[in-house]
């Protein structure tokens, strides 16, 4: 067994729970790589990373590039002495930076690759309506999610479940992973899988304003999985409009009833302080969403202070 000196690089929510699982478990973690700090909200305060909090929390070493080919970077890293690098939602390497170590550098990927590449797998396996999903480990190459794959961990999707829902599951999930895939590398043991080129790879696009906002022509269930695999960032959304009055509206939880009816595909029904909106094969009941400027609401709280006429729509 070669003994594993370790530099982690990522970022977000997703990421703590892997350092978090390599740190109880008594690897040597030469370093943290993470996001420069960045102002957010509306008061532009100066924002740490989750990884970041974390690695302060523990008193681990911690480096925050802005490019990750600066030179000074290259030597700081190089200076780690690290013979191994785990990568886990952080951003593209450069070759200089993931061939460094002897034992190379893998990723952790919240898909079963070579499905879903890209920046939002776990949001996209439910948009498009999987049963099933997982996460992968493999080997970084000069692409983006490539590299020969050392290992996956499979599991369900449930028809309920959102992406917030899945993410925390696929996060122990990658646990798993990784600590089995330390175990292989440090054994000499991996035995890894080239990737398939085929055509039929669906691809995880990054997220943004357009392929978030709600289609009303789409199946009933094609929305249904817009809002879960959206839910609760970065939220589907809509326009719901009511005579002279217009509101951006994002949709956090909603379920499809499937029935026949003679309504006009857009509009909204209000009766039983539901909020039902009709589509070519049902309707989707909102069961929580947010109006511009208010605090998340369900449907009937909502009603409580908003009255929707009859002629109130989508769009």
């Amino acid at each position: 067994m070669e003994k594993l000196r370790i530099v982690f690089m990522g970022t977000p929510d997703f990421a703590v729970g892997i350092l978090d699982a390599i740190y109880q478990n008594n690897y040597d973690i030469a370093a943290v790589i993470t996001a420069p700090d960045k102002p957010a909200g509306r008061g532009q305060k100066v924002k740490y990373s989750a990884v970041k909090e974390y690695a302060l929390q523990k008193g681990l070493a911690l480096l925050q590039p802005t490019n990750l080919k600066d030179e000074t970077f290259l030597e700081a890293l190089k200076s780690l002495n690290a013979n191994l690098q785990v990568v886990v939602a952080f951003r593209m390497l450069p070759e200089a930076v993931w061939r460094m170590p002897k034992l190379g550098t893998f990723n952790l990927h919240a898909s079963l690759l070579p499905q879903y590449r890209g920046a939002a797998p776990i949001n996209w396996a439910i948009i498009n309506g999987e049963t099933t999903t997982g996460v992968t480990t493999f080997f970084i190459d000069d692409k983006i999610d490539t590299g020969a794959i050392i290992l996956k961990e499979e599991t369900d999707i449930h028809p309920d479940e959102t992406a917030g829902k899945l993410h925390d599951r696929l996060m122990h999930l990658g646990v798993d992973a990784v600590l089995k895939t330390l175990t292989l590398i440090a054994a000499g043991n991996t035995q890894t899988t080239v990737q398939s080129l085929d055509e039929d790879v669906k691809t995880a696009y990054k997220l943004n304003r357009d392929n978030c906002r709600i289609n009303w022509n789409a199946p009933g269930i094609e929305i249904y999985n817009l809002i879960r695999g959206l839910s609760p960032y970065p939220a589907a959304w809509t326009f719901i409009v009511d005579n002279s009055q217009e509101w951006n509206v994002k949709v956090y939880e909603a379920a499809f009833l499937e029935e026949q009816h003679n309504k006009v595909v857009g509009s909204i029904n209000c009766e039983a302080r539901k909020i039902k909106v009709a589509v070519s094969d049902g309707f989707i009941d909102f069961r929580v969403l947010q109006f511009p400027g208010k605090k998340k609401m369900t449907a009937q709280e909502l009603l409580n202070g908003l009255k929707l006429s009859d002629n109130a729509s989508v769009k």
